[in-house]
C-alpha cells in the first residue's frame, strides 16, 4: 500500500526532532516535520499557519497531518480548504474554533506552568509533570531540558478559520494528560468525533511511540482507501 505523505507539526515550546522515536515506528512511510516560527524566535501563529500550509502545498500529493498540542491551532488555520489534506489526527490538541484563541480558551489568564518575559515570550516550567509524567525521571528531564521558548503572540492570536469542520480526523486523547484539564480534551475530542484513547501522558511520541503509531498508520490507511 502507498501512503499518503505524512506531515508532522510540534506543539509549542517543542522542536521538530521531538518526532524522531515516532518516526523509527513509520517504516515506509514519506515523513516530513516542520520547525514552528513561533518557537525560539517570535513568530506569530499566523507565522506557523502559512509556514504549514507551504510545506503541505510542497508536497504535491496527498498529505495527512498529525498536529500534538498548540500545533493544530496553526494546522487547522493554515490548511482550510486545502485539498491535498485528507486526515488530521490531533495529538492531544486544541481544536479552536474561528474566533478562538489559546489564551481566550483558558479564560484570558497564564497557566499556570508559564514564566512570560516582557509580554513577549513565555517560558515552560515543571514540563515533567505537565508534560512528560509517565516518562522515567531522567527522561522527562532531558526531554524538558530540550525545550525552547514561546512567542506571546501565537498565544493570544484567535483562528479565523478552521480545517477540521471539512477535513476528516481522529483526536487522539492521553488518559494521563496533565497539559490538558478532562473536560477541556473532552470537548475538543467531541469537536472531531472520531477518538482514540491513549493510557498516556501529554506527549504519546516519547512514552508509548509504538502505540501512537498505529493510530497514525491507521489515520493513514484510511486516507488511502
Amino acid at each position: 500500500m502507498r501512503y499518503p505523505t505524512l506531515v508532522l507539526v510540534h506543539g509549542a515550546f517543542h522542536h521538530q526532532e521531538m518526532w524522531n522515536p515516532l518516526i523509527e515506528h513509520l517504516a515506509g512511510v514519506d515523513v516530513r516535520t516542520i520547525q514552528l516560527p513561533s518557537v525560539d524566535r517570535l513568530g506569530s501563529m499566523y507565522d506557523d499557519a502559512q509556514a504549514i500550509k507551504d510545506l503541505v502545498l510542497a508536497v504535491d500529493e496527498p498529505v495527512v497531518v498529525c498536529a500534538h498540542s498548540y500545533g493544530a491551532v496553526p494546522v487547522t488555520q493554515g490548511l482550510a480548504g486545502v485539498g491535498a489534506v485528507r486526515h488530521i489526527v490531533y495529538l492531544n490538541s486544541f481544536v479552536l474554533d474561528v474566533g478562538e484563541s489559546m489564551l481566550g480558551n483558558r479564560g484570558g489568564s497564564y497557566p499556570p506552568h508559564w514564566r512570560v518575559h516582557e509580554e513577549r515570550y513565555v517560558e515552560m516550567l515543571g514540563a515533567e509533570q505537565v508534560f512528560y509524567n509517565d516518562l522515567p525521571p531522567r527522561e522527562a528531564e532531558a526531554a524538558a531540558r530540550s525545550l525552547g521558548t514561546q512567542s506571546l503572540s501565537s498565544m493570544q492570536q484567535p483562528v479565523t478559520q478552521a480545517a477540521w469542520h471539512t477535513t476528516p480526523g481522529t483526536y487522539v486523547i492521553g488518559e494521563r494528560d496533565a497539559g490538558l484539564p478532562v473536560a477541556m480534551r473532552e470537548k475538543f475530542a467531541a469537536r472531531i468525533g472520531n477518538v482514540r484513547r491513549l493510557d498516556t501522558s501529554h506527549s504519546p511520541f516519547y512514552s508509548r511511540p509504538a502505540e501512537t503509531a498505529a493510530v497514525v498508520r491507521a489515520a493513514l490507511t484510511r486516507a488511502s482507501a
